[in-house]
């Protein structure tokens, strides 16, 4: 079975230590969450779980083929149209033109966006539009592991929602993994089946949340429910120096 291991993960800039030691696993299908105070090491860590980073010292054992990173930041090729940006990733597997815009296509219109809206190039782009082209990207690989760094920190909450339930009905689809950052517990609760909260200096797991079924409560007061449990925590207040 796919699986991700971060063994013994320290790492430095300079001669500053910023992470470590831990370990961390992910399996095929899970989805976990990394969340901890700014400067903790969250981005350095999926950095090195991606491998665009490697570490000072341990070891990296990821056994997943296909994976995909969506940024805080879309990152979109300003001289290509949102179509051929969505696209992009196909281009880069050598499958023919008419077949990758034909695929980009019907993903693109199940995130809300329209032909006409394909055209355009990313400057001419509102910026929920353009998380919704930068999702659409990291999805149409269809990959097996998918990184998110703060994707959707600059959207607004309805934007949130909708962005939240398809990346949820695509990952049961696909049985994709999904490692993840967010400053924002609630939106962990509803993407990730377990929380890693990081501390710093330097950046140490310092405890895990699961949180858990519904059990037939709303999705409100499920999410006040579990945000409550997370925020008693005190390896939680005491990384996030709340009072």
């Amino acid at each position: 079975m796919s699986h991700l291991h971060l063994h013994q993960i320290e790492h430095e800039y300079a001669t500053r230590p910023v992470l470590g030691p831990l370990d961390m696993r992910l399996q095929a299908g899970e989805a976990v969450a990394l969340v901890g105070p700014s400067g903790c090491g969250k981005t350095t860590l999926l950095n090195i779980a991606s491998g665009l980073l490697y570490p000072t010292r341990g070891t990296v054992d990821n056994q997943f083929h296909n994976s995909a990173l969506m940024f805080q930041q879309p990152r979109l090729l300003p001289w290509q149209n949102a179509l051929d940006n969505i696209a992009l990733g196909l281009k880069a597997r050598g499958v023919r033109r008419n077949e990758r815009q034909r695929r980009a296509l019907v993903l693109a219109e199940q995130l809300g966006l329209s032909a006409a809206d394909l055209q355009l190039y990313p400057a001419a782009l509102s910026g929920g539009m353009q998380s919704r082209v930068a999702l659409a990207r990291a999805l149409l690989p269809e990959p097996d592991l998918l990184f998110l760094d703060e994707a959707f920190a600059a959207l607004d909450i309805g934007l949130k929602t909708e962005l939240y339930d398809h990346l949820n009905r695509t990952r049961q689809q696909l049985g994709c993994a999904i490692l993840m950052i967010t400053h924002d517990p609630q939106e962990a609760m509803r993407l990730a089946d377990r929380i890693l909260v990081l501390g710093s200096t330097p950046g140490r797991i310092l405890a895990e949340f699961c949180p858990g079924p519904r059990n037939g409560l709303t999705d409100e007061d499920w999410l006040l429910s579990r945000n409550r449990e997370f925020l008693a925590l005190t390896e939680v207040r005491q990384a996030f120096q709340l009072r």
